[in-house]
């Protein structure tokens, strides 16, 4: 298959509009129309939905881009290492991520990674849940677990550290628990799906979990902004990262429940790409970029 159509393929699914891709990249629109037919030609199936008014991927396009992607990663890498690839970083990176985390860390500081890396775009999928990174021709994910699936490759960007809490007013009102036991008793806000975690101390190594077996869970969610608001409002006890609430915490608008006790699990912040992708230099940058902003004293700092 002839890159150059596939190039332009990309363009034209990511702009919906065929002519205008086809003029980003010096074609006229008759030529343009002309090199997708023969794509899809070649393909054996039509990419777009065509009409006078409008242009749509098609059910075989949309199956097809996260590959087309992956095909000129590829090609610009092997140009790269040939010395013959642009020296600039360009093109249009997508990011899924936790929109918590992004707006916490990432969101600010876009401005300079921006002003940085000019022709560079960013796309940004914010969702809390865990999205397929092939099927949905992602670039890059934050995933805030060790990474399992051999399909992926990570980088550690940091250590995730959680803690129980909840607001003054919460606590004044239905009491401070002493021991994991007493969660029970209390009101809690739990993630969606989560598993329980342990809860440990150094003289106890089995002292009980969150959620508790039998605990009150009247709040479920999956969004991490969603509960740390909620906490403040004195919904009742979450487990949280300490990114998502260290200022709250600092602040005292929240505060550590059973500070004698630990989570016991290996959670970490990862920066992940599909094996199967070269790493671009779009990626590569990006992801330097967030390890050398993003400090890791919110992820673990001592409470």
């Amino acid at each position: 298959m002839d890159t150059k159509g596939i190039r332009l393929f990309v363009l034209a699914a990511d702009m919906l509009n065929i002519s205008s891709a086809g003029r980003k990249l010096g074609l006229a629109p008759s030529v343009a129309s002309a090199r997708l037919s023969k794509l899809e030609h070649q393909l054996g199936a039509d990419l777009f939905h065509r009409s006078t008014r409008r242009v749509a991927l098609s059910i075989e396009g949309e199956e097809f881009l996260p590959f087309a992607r992956e095909i000129l990663a590829q090609e610009d890498a092997a140009l790269a290492a040939l010395g013959k690839g642009s020296s600039n970083v360009s093109g249009t990176l997508r990011f899924a991520a936790s929109s918590t985390f992004v707006q916490r860390f990432v969101a600010p500081i876009l401005p300079k990674f921006l002003e940085r890396y000019p022709d560079v775009n960013v796309e940004l999928k914010l969702s809390d849940t865990q999205v397929n990174l092939i099927e949905g021709g992602f670039d890059l994910a934050l995933r805030n677990y060790a990474v399992e699936d051999s399909s992926l490759i990570g980088r550690k960007l940091a250590d995730d550290k959680r803690i129980l809490c909840a607001s003054p007013n919460y606590l004044k009102k239905y009491g401070v628990p002493k021991t994991p036991e007493d969660l029970v008793r209390h009101q809690l806000l739990v993630f969606m799906n989560s598993k329980p975690r342990r809860l440990i101390s150094e003289t106890d190594k089995q002292a009980g979990s969150f959620p508790p077996p039998n605990g009150k869970s009247r709040v479920i969610c999956d969004d991490g902004a969603s509960m740390r608001i909620a906490a403040k409002a004195g919904v009742g006890i979450c487990m949280s990262s300490l990114w998502n609430i260290h200022s709250e915490i600092e602040e005292g608008t929240l505060i550590r429940v059973l500070p004698d006790y630990r989570i016991d699990d290996q959670a970490a912040i990862w920066l992940v790409y599909p094996k199967s992708n070269v790493l671009t230099s779009k990626v590569r940058v990006f992801i330097d970029f967030l390890v050398e902003e993003i400090e890791e004293g919110v992820f673990s700092e001592a409470l």
